[in-house]
């Protein structure tokens, strides 16, 4: 059951951000990546090797639908290795083996680093493999500080109301 749930919810996160998000290109510069909300919301204790195919799949269809050859691909890849790592620091030991990531859980305040620094980190690596250049830094900065932001804020709205 919770497979099938997951499963859903990869194929309308792919959904949205093919048809709706991929149209989005605010001042040239920031596009908004709600895929990466699915990428932060892995239990505790879900295996890394799950975390590393879901992933992976989520970059691949991406990068297929997208035209980004690769690049969504290594950047959710990267993220879903290193989510365990940045999660970890915002639970207490003692908290449920199956935590999931969100605000009921956390707390508002918790939330919103443990999100702003998945985002930040996959924005950074993204804009980094598409320019793979350092000529135009400038272009790279305003992309990766307006993705953030407007992903980010997008994250929070969501996750808000989900709650």
């Amino acid at each position: 059951m919770q497979f099938i749930r997951k499963l859903l919810f990869f194929v309308v996160v792919v959904l949205v951000q093919v048809l709706v998000c991929n149209n989005i290109h605010l001042f040239d510069y920031a596009m908004p990546m709600i895929y990466i909300y699915f990428l932060m919301l892995f239990r505790r204790n879900y295996p890394r090797w799950g975390i590393l195919l879901w992933c992976f799949a989520l970059g691949l269809t991406l990068d297929t639908f997208s035209n980004t050859p690769g690049v969504a691909s290594a950047s959710a890849t990267l993220i879903g290795f290193l989510q365990p790592y940045i999660f970890a620091p915002f639970i207490q030991r003692d908290n449920l083996d199956d935590m999931v990531p969100d605000m009921r859980s956390m707390g508002f305040s918790k939330f919103a680093v443990y999100s702003l620094v998945i985002v930040f980190i996959y924005c950074l690596v993204f804009y980094s493999l598409e320019m793979f250049s350092f000529f135009n830094w400038t272009e790279w900065l305003l992309s990766i500080g307006g993705s953030t932001a407007l992903t980010y804020i997008l994250i929070l709205i969501i996750e808000n109301f989900r709650k």
